[in-house]
């Protein structure tokens, strides 16, 4: 029995599949290690799998987590050897997650566009180039938390237009005191403001200002991270992400801009997860 992880830092998509095993997936939350300690992981995923499964069964756990640099790999074996006791458990960050997933064995571009932003050029089997996004607090240009942020910023400081912070007072009711305290006080501030990207989606309006947003946040992927790849522009701009998905229009409007054209985009890599593991398997 094989367990593959797919872990942003808001959900894990799960996959538990294997010759004699029913396929299924499920999820639980996200487990960045970066803002979680080992009992907390280790007490949440006991608490959240799913029944009907004798979790000391399984062989293999191929967790592709979001904060899963090197230094973490061992913080996320541990913690999981807790869980899965018998297995054999591999670690990769959740980028080799989205290459694997894009583009399988062939080399190209990916990148993740959710909570947070990565990106790499991938040679078909490993990462060989990586700009590192900087995380919430100095970068993740293009992110969920990049967009809800600047909104959060806009709301307290009064430069949302009438309509849009009406909407967004009625909708969210906090005041500037409480979304300060939430986001400097109490964790995960990441997801905190990536969780302000519903109320771009959920606009029926479409409001030219909440649009300027996610394209400005788009336009600074680029100028920061896409653009600084070398010959960025003989690649696809390929993505895994619930923003990517939600906003492609907008986002191959910039791919466009920067010459680069729009390839696979994708909301969740487990598809081709699976894929990529029953191959190798096979």
């Amino acid at each position: 029995m094989i367990l593959i992880a797919d872990g942003g830092s808001t959900k894990t998509h799960w996959c538990v599949t294997g010759r004699h095993t029913d396929t299924r997936f499920f999820f639980t939350e996200g487990y960045n290690p970066y803002y979680i300690t080992e009992k907390y992981l280790v007490t949440s995923l006991k608490e959240s799998l799913i029944p009907g499964y004798d979790w000391d069964e399984v062989e293999e756990v191929h967790f592709y987590g979001a904060g899963c640099a090197e230094d973490k790999y061992d913080f996320m074996r541990n913690a999981l050897s807790k869980v899965f006791r018998h297995a054999r458990i591999f670690i990769a960050m959740d980028l080799l997650a989205a290459a694997r997933a894009l583009l399988g064995r062939n080399a190209g571009f990916a990148a993740i566009l959710g909570t947070g932003t990565n990106s790499c050029l991938y040679d078909g089997n490993r990462i060989t180039h990586n700009i590192d996004s900087l995380g919430f607090i100095l970068g993740d240009e293009g992110s969920g938390g990049y967009i809800g942020k600047k909104l959060v910023c806009d709301y307290i400081r009064g430069e949302m237009p009438d309509e849009v912070g009406s909407r967004f007072r009625e909708t969210y009711g906090y005041t500037a005191d409480e979304l300060i305290d939430r986001i400097y006080t109490q964790p995960m501030a990441n997801r905190f403001c990536a969780g302000f990207c519903k109320f771009i989606t959920s606009d029926p309006t479409a409001h030219p200002y909440l649009m300027g947003i996610v394209r400005n946040a788009f336009e600074q992927l680029f100028e920061k991270l896409v653009c600084r790849y070398p010959a960025y522009e003989t690649y696809s701009f390929n993505c895994i992400g619930s923003v990517a998905y939600y906003f492609q229009d907008i986002l191959a409007e910039v791919a466009e801009k920067y010459h680069m054209p729009l390839g696979r985009i994708v909301i969740s890599p487990m598809e081709g997860l699976v894929r990529y593991h029953t191959l190798t398997e096979n």
